[in-house]
C-alpha cells in the first residue's frame, strides 16, 4: 500500500482510507470489526469518522453510533489502535443532532472532541476534521446555487482565529494530533492556513471534498492551492456513492444499496448520470478493467490526492476493492478517461 504524507505533520497514510459511514446502518456492528481486521491486515492504515456518523439514513437515535462501534474495536484491540490512524469530524452549524446545530466555535471544539474521544474509547484523535463550514459550502449539489454573498469577512476570521485557537489548546492537552477541514472552497481553506501560519496554530494538513469521474469541482482552485500549501485530499465518494460500479444502470436498484435508502442519492441521480457512467463503463471494458479498481486508481493517479475514501457495505466490498488496490493505469486508459471527462464534465 502506498503512503503518503498528512501535510506537513510527519504523519504517513495510506492513499486508501477505509470510511466508515456505514457502521450501525447498513454495516453491523461485528461486520465492522470484521472490516477493521481486513483493511488493517491488507496495509491500509487510514480509517476516517465523524460524530454525525452512521448515515443512510441519518437519524438523532443513531448519531455517534460509528464512533461507538470503532470505539469497542479498540477496546477490544489495544494492541492495535497505533497501528492506524484516526480520523473523525466536528458537525457543522445546522446539524440539529449535535448541539442544536451550533456552529463550530472555540466553545463547542472541547465539548465535540470530548465527546469522540470517550465514544472513540481512545486518547487521541490523529486528525480532527470540521465536516463543513460555518458560512455554508458549494458541496453536496449545492454549487448549483452557491451564493457566497452572505457572510462577513471579518466576522468569519474573527470566527476562524478563535477555533484555531481553541484547536491549539486541543493539541497542547494531547486530544488531537492534527488538523483537517472538509466541504470547503479555496478561499476558505487559504484563510486557514495563512491565519495557522500567521498564528503558530494547527496547520490544515488535509480537505476531505467530494471527488471522483463525476466529479470533479476540485480539479480547479483548490487543486492548485493544495499542492502549493501541502493540503491533501480525502477523496470522498470516489466510487460517486457506487453509481460507478455500474449496481444501479439500467434501472437496478439492489437490495440494501444505497439508492434502496435514498432514492435521489443525495440530488446526484439524473439521466446524464447514467450516460456518463456507460461512458466510463465502456473504457474498463474495453481494456479488461473492473471499473471499481479503476475509479479507485485513477484517483490515486491526481497529483494533490492524498488519500481516496471508501466505504464498504459487506466484506464482500471490502475485499473486492483490496483486490484491485495496486493497480496502475495506463496512459491509453488515462487518455480516454481524460475524453470521457470533457464528454460528460459536470453530470451532477
Amino acid at each position: 500500500m502506498k503512503m503518503n504524507p498528512l501535510g506537513r505533520t510527519g504523519i504517513m497514510v495510506s492513499d486508501l482510507c477505509l470510511g466508515t459511514m456505514t457502521f450501525g446502518t447498513q454495516t453491523s456492528e461485528a461486520g465492522a470489526h470484521r472490516q477493521m481486521d481486513m483493511a488493517l491486515d491488507a496495509g491500509i492504515n487510514f480509517v476516517d469518522a465523524a460524530e454525525m456518523y452512521p448515515v443512510n439514513p441519518i437519524s438523532k437515535e443513531t448519531v455517534g453510533r460509528t464512533e461507538e462501534i470503532l470505539g469497542t474495536w479498540n477496546a477490544a484491540n489495544p494492541d492495535r489502535r497505533g497501528d492506524y490512524v484516526l480520523a473523525t469530524k466536528h458537525s457543522g452549524e445546522g446539524f440539529m443532532h449535535a448541539r442544536d446545530g451550533a456552529p463550530i466555535s472555540g466553545e463547542t471544539i472541547p465539548q465535540a472532541i470530548e465527546g469522540s474521544l470517550r465514544r472513540l474509547q481512545t486518547d487521541c484523535i490523529d486528525l480532527y476534521q470540521f465536516h463543513w463550514p460555518n458560512r455554508g459550502s458549494y458541496m453536496f449539489r449545492q454549487n448549483w446555487h452557491y451564493d457566497p454573498s452572505g457572510g462577513n469577512r471579518d466576522e468569519v476570521i474573527a470566527d476562524m482565529q478563535y477555533c484555531l485557537e481553541a484547536l491549539q489548546a486541543q493539541v497542547d492537552k494531547g486530544n488531537i494530533r492534527a488538523f483537517g477541514l472538509s466541504n470547503e472552497s479555496a478561499w476558505g481553506t487559504a484563510q486557514w492556513v495563512r491565519l495557522a501560519d500567521e498564528m503558530g496554530a494547527p496547520r490544515v494538513a488535509s480537505i476531505q471534498n467530494e471527488y471522483s469521474l463525476l466529479c470533479r469541482l476540485f480539479d480547479t482552485d483548490l487543486a492548485e492551492l493544495c499542492m502549493f500549501e501541502d493540503v491533501g485530499l480525502m477523496a470522498f465518494s470516489p466510487l460517486a456513492a457506487g453509481f460507478l460500479t455500474g449496481k444501479y444502470q439500467g434501472g437496478a436498484v439492489p437490495d440494501g444499496s444505497r439508492m434502496s435508502l435514498v432514492p435521489s442519492m443525495g440530488g446526484r441521480k439524473s439521466d446524464r448520470v447514467f450516460d456518463a457512467v456507460d461512458a466510463y463503463l465502456d473504457i474498463a471494458n474495453r481494456h479488461g478493467l473492473d471499473p471499481v479498481h479503476m475509479a479507485l486508481a485513477w484517483c490515486q493517479t491526481r497529483p494533490f490526492m492524498m488519500s481516496a475514501i471508501f466505504g464498504a457495505t459487506t466484506e464482500t466490498q471490502l475485499q473486492h476493492i483490496l483486490d484491485g488496490a495496486d493497480l496502475e493505469l495506463s496512459n491509453e486508459v488515462l487518455s480516454e478517461i481524460a475524453a470521457a471527462h470533457k464528454a460528460y464534465p459536470m453530470p451532477y
